[in-house]
């Protein structure tokens, strides 16, 4: 190499330390396998932006530094500035930012401005040009301000409550210097599993909110194992097919567009039928083979949702998702979800309602103690506490895949009962998925919490409650109700992630309603229902 060509001769390199995702329990390497040299290529691509449920905050953190660092090279040839994110982060900046940043732009031509900025139509106010720099700067700065409050406000009262939480977020504790992640991701690798059933039930699934799908849009869905593309055709109905193109494999819901009721691949552009997946039209051939076609997974709308359904043997579904009237006619209306990420086996979270004997000492303490088991028995507010009483059944033929759960709470303050306070809920699942808690209160007023739990993986369920309520009720009410479940529910949460299942508890009479639950559940299975498969290698020395 000739002296004067030295200067091009870099090489840039990164040190990637990310643990693999493919380690721990159930999965394909052992807990002590770390990154290995292909690891990084899906935060290199953006992976964890296309399929946001099988990612958390940090992985998209990862890779979008990583995507800024090579962006960054190819485009100087230096490697400095990999830690910037502008291109990333501009694209998610809020509207109320943008706002922020205008009023603060207007706010500093109003305090330079020499002049009244209104002389030249001969409209302006002597006060403003005779005050000095620091008072327009605070006038300007209360205005900003105040405007900030009311938008605050307005939300507080008016607008619905959303509160989403990541796989690592909630029920894992961090000490001794590590981050929550890093807690979670030793959880998930050192936690013992248990003998699991199934882990993927049949049933109806929840995919996506409707009013997150308008006419023409594609989202990537990540359940059941599967990557899906969920579409609304030019018609108005939503379709669920599987995401890659049996051509060469392209993902139909990155960069998939909608032709008609059919949505078109990005990569040659493929057209598949919504409602039966085949093939309509390719572009550069004479004819379309009949067998070209994507699996086409059946799909309803009802309550605000798109749902799916599963069976192990491809078998036609069992039963509707009942329709709840009073969303249907706008009499309750949407005031807010939430959403969490379960590390657990499925069956877990439902037969919570059969377990009675927690309520009482899970879900006493007030809510004001928050979620961290280990502070929730402060003695700060043990002056407030929830009881409860509760029977769960399941229901008889035809409804046979239906249970209810009876709740009825009520409030004590310094030992005195609040009858105001006192709710009952009906709390009716539909299959393994899908679960309405039917509030009915002559002073708060009636509405429906939707919980619907999604299999992401064998163990990562995704829990959402969507929260519908009278129109002519207070906003606060329902999300108050809704906020509080949430607080509740992930103190399960902190159990559910740290927790092993066992296939044969010791149970006492009191018990006797959880086998009567397992009995029921079981009705779900079937004998080619898939199973968590364990990799058994070992080491010979």
């Amino acid at each position: 190499m000739l002296k004067d060509q030295q200067v091009w001769a870099y090489t840039f390199s990164y040190l990637f330390s990310e643990p693999s995702l493919m380690a721990g329990p159930g999965k394909p390497y052992h807990d002590w396998v770390g990154a290995d040299h292909a690891d990084d290529l899906q935060y290199v691509f953006g992976k964890p932006f296309t399929t946001p449920k099988a990612y958390g905050d940090r992985h998209r953190d990862l890779s979008g530094y990583i995507i800024a660092y090579w962006t960054n090279f190819a485009r100087t040839g230096l490697k400095r500035n990999g830690h910037r994110r502008d291109s990333l982060d501009s694209k998610s900046m809020s509207t109320g930012k943008v706002a922020v940043i205008i009023g603060l732009g207007v706010a500093a031509m109003l305090v330079v401005q020499s002049g009244d900025p209104l002389d030249s139509v001969g409209h302006g106010s002597p006060v403003w040009s005779e005050t000095g720099l620091l008072a327009r700067a605070a006038v300007c700065v209360i205005a900003g301000g105040s405007l900030l409050a009311a938008g605050w406000l307005h939300r507080l009262l008016f607008g619905p409550l959303v509160v989403l939480r990541g796989p690592d977020d909630v029920g894992y504790i961090a000490e001794d210097g590590r981050t929550r992640a890093q807690a979670a991701n030793e959880v998930r690798q050192r936690r013992k599993t248990g003998e699991l059933p199934p882990v993927y039930p049949n049933g109806w699934y929840r995919v996506l909110d409707s009013h997150r799908l308008q006419m023409g849009d594609v989202k990537s869905v990540s359940v059941l194992g599967e990557q899906l593309a969920v579409f609304r055709g030019q018609d108005g109905k939503a379709y669920v097919v599987d995401a890659y193109c049996p051509h060469l494999g392209a993902n139909l819901a990155v960069g998939g567009r909608v032709v008609g009721s059919c949505i078109e691949c990005p990569f040659h552009g493929w057209q598949f039928r919504g409602n039966d997946g085949k093939c309509v039209r390719i572009p550069y051939a004479e004819k379309v083979p009949e067998f070209a076609k994507v699996r086409c997974w059946p799909s309803c709308e009802v309550n605000g949702q798109i749902l799916i359904w599963f069976h192990c043997d491809g078998e036609d579904p069992q039963w509707t998702v009942p329709e709840q009237q009073e969303i249907t006619k706008g009499q309750w209306v949407y005031r807010g979800r939430t959403e969490h990420f379960i590390n657990a086996h499925i069956e877990e979270i439902p037969e919570n309602a059969a377990d009675i004997a927690h309520l009482a000492h899970l879900h006493t303490p007030a809510i004001a103690s928050g979620v961290d088991l280990r502070y929730t028995n402060s003695k700060t507010w043990e002056f407030l506490r929830h009881d409860w009483k509760v029977q769960w059944e399941p229901e008889s033929e035809p409804n046979k895949h239906c249970s209810q759960m009876l709740v009825k709470h009520a409030l004590t303050v310094f030992g005195c009962h609040w009858p105001l306070l006192d709710v009952g809920v009906v709390a009716r699942q539909v299959g393994p998925g899908v679960v309405f808690l039917l509030f009915d209160h002559s002073f708060l007023g009636r509405g429906v919490i939707l919980q619907c739990v999604t299999p992401v993986e064998p163990l990562l369920q995704c829990v959402s409650h969507t929260i519908f309520y009278q129109s002519n009720i207070p906003p606060l009410v329902p999300k108050f109700i809704l906020k509080a479940e949430c607080i509740q529910f992930e103190r399960d949460v902190m159990i559910w992630n740290n927790k092993k299942y066992i296939s044969k508890p010791l149970l006492v009479k009191e018990d006797s309603a959880i086998q009567k639950h397992r009995r029921w559940f079981s009705q779900f299975y079937s004998e080619n229902s898939p199973r968590l498969q364990y990799r058994h290698d070992t080491l010979d020395f």
